[in-house]
């Protein structure tokens, strides 16, 4: 069991009183046309594993048939003698018991009539006395009243609010093989954290992106993009509880395609998988990273292990553009938040690329020591972005001092870094740059460790940068670490012990006497557990844990 992904939700953007999820006509009608496809591929995978097993099955009676034939012989000779022995038994009883043919008392014949009578009322030998109240509140067993329920209701409604002053954050949860999405209420004031509604997945997450848009009609809302093992991308309201299908699928193949082939191998039971070449329209593998342009809000990027990275339009659900920058998966990518149309990505190739979307073969880009774990833009200087491998390094990095590189070529220059960061033992497999105020950096590793960083900003010191503080928050390897869109010294982090983690690191001194300086109106807060709140888990093993 782990948590893969995390995603914040801002203070306000919530509905105040969440929407149950209802399957009416209406939605009825767009579940099946969303999953017809799913259903017609499913009928016929099945109909192909039913032949094969059956052909499976036939070849195996084939090889085994001697012995069958052998064992059906003995089994006849045994049988015979059983029922030899059953029929002398017979006859000696006969002649035992012989019974007079007009004796009829064991049908109790006498008594036939008052039994009828008895079934024949039944149930219902009581329906005179049956009672029926126009006002259900009159009626002694009905236990709840309409006012009754109207107050359990009530209840329910408050139960499930979410108040302006909270956060949501979304974590993907996998455990015991299910795979959900976690929505969380976390309160700031109160040191809460719980779980609001969970939304069941279809398969293993691997990415999330929020999304202040509505699919389809560009209205403001409250939605999650989850990317999984497989090719689709689904969106999923936040504001819907117990929701049974997702809002919209992005990459659904229409009748007649197929991304994936998946076929046991005759007479081995072993599974073939063949993959379609990518192409424009669709990804033919898993869905690794996503990044929704907060500039041009109708656009979702996606990057995917068929080592293409896909533009999609979220008004048509169509995928608008295409692009191969990696020769291998890709890994991490970003939208620059000032330049609407300039891409980051990083791929397990060892490269980082960057380049304009609309002219993309006049990019730029370098080599790494290591298969990119997590590329992000510095939110502070649209030319500079940070880089976090697999061999534990942390790299910041000038756009404007890396190689001219087209679309399709291999990058093989390194090219100078602002810094480079022995960040953790093993990899770096979390990295956030906090969007508050500059110069703070949160890692995480396989190690257990978060580190916080003081990046020295200065132009005396460029290239001076200091541990903080690090802490092992009991959640295992760290998968995700990412600072609250609010609160400038909070952040939410999970792992492979599947446990969703808030740290307010103010409450560290070290981080108090590097960071108060740059925060306004900076006010210290007392917390409880060091600033520490989180959600216990059911199950503290896991597989990953070591």
């Amino acid at each position: 069991s782990l948590i893969s992904s995390i995603a914040w939700v801002k203070r306000g953007i919530p509905e105040q009183h969440p929407t149950k999820y209802e399957l009416d006509d209406k939605e009825m009608e767009r579940i099946s046309a969303l999953a017809k496809v799913e259903l017609e591929d499913a009928q016929t995978e099945l109909a192909r594993a039913e032949k094969e097993a059956k052909e499976m099955d036939e070849r195996r009676a084939k090889d085994e048939g001697m012995d069958v034939e052998n064992d059906n012989d003995e089994l006849k000779e045994e049988d015979d003698d059983d029922d030899d022995e059953s029929m002398s038994e017979d006859e000696s009883s006969e002649k035992k018991e012989k019974k007079d043919p007009n004796d009829l008392s064991e049908y109790n014949l006498e008594n036939y009539d008052e039994e009828s009578n008895e079934a024949a009322l039944g149930a219902f030998s009581n329906i005179k006395g049956l009672s029926y109240y126009k006002n259900q509140d009159e009626d002694p067993y009905v236990t709840l009243s309409e006012e009754q329920k109207k107050e359990e209701d009530d209840e329910l409604r408050e139960e499930m609010e979410v108040l302006p002053s909270d956060n949501m954050i979304v974590s993907a949860k996998t455990e015991d093989e299910l795979s959900i999405l976690e929505v969380h209420v976390y309160d700031d004031s109160q040191e809460n954290l719980y779980v609001h509604h969970d939304l069941m997945l279809p398969s293993f997450p691997l990415c999330l992106e929020w999304l202040d848009y509505t699919p389809g009609n560009g209205n403001p809302g409250n939605f999650i993009a989850v990317g999984t093992f497989e090719p689709e991308i689904e969106i999923w309201s936040l504001d819907k509880i117990d929701g049974m299908y997702p809002d919209t699928i992005l990459g659904k193949l229409e009748k007649g395609k197929s991304a994936k082939l998946t076929a046991p191998a005759a007479g081995t039971g072993k599974k073939k998988s063949k993959l379609n070449k990518a192409n424009d329209e669709y990804h033919t593998d898993a869905i690794l990273s996503l990044s929704w342009n907060k500039l041009h809000r109708n656009i979702l990027a996606s990057g995917s292990a068929d080592q293409t990275v896909k533009l999609w339009d979220l008004n048509t659900s169509k995928a608008l553009r295409s692009f191969n920058p990696h020769n291998e998966k890709v890994q991490s990518l970003q939208w620059n938040e000032e330049q609407g149309e300039v891409l980051l990505t990083g791929g397990f190739d060892k490269t980082v690329r960057v380049f304009d979307t609309r002219s993309p073969d006049d990019g730029v880009g370098c080599l790494v020591s290591a298969d990119v774990e997590v590329c992000k833009w510095d939110p502070f200087s649209s030319n500079n972005f940070y880089v976090s491998t697999e061999n534990g390094l942390v790299q910041q990095f000038d756009i404007r001092n890396l190689s001219s590189v087209k679309q399709g070529d291999k990058v093989v220059n390194e090219s100078q870094s602002i810094f480079t960061l022995a960040a953790h033992d093993g990899a770096t497999s979390a990295l956030d740059i906090n969007p508050h105020f500059k110069g703070c950096m949160a890692t995480g590793g396989t190690d257990k460790q978060i580190k916080i960083w003081n990046i020295d900003q200065t132009e005396s010191s460029l290239n001076n940068v200091s541990l903080t503080t690090s802490r092992d928050l009991d959640i295992g390897r760290i998968f995700n670490v990412s600072f609250s869109p609010d609160d400038p010294l909070v952040l939410a982090a999970g792992g492979s012990k599947a446990k969703l983690q808030v740290w307010d690191i103010g409450t560290n001194t070290n981080v108090r006497k590097a960071f108060s300086g740059r925060i306004s109106n900076f006010q210290e807060r007392e917390r409880q557990n060091e600033g520490l709140v989180g959600v216990q888990s059911d199950d503290e093993d896991d597989e990953y844990e070591d």
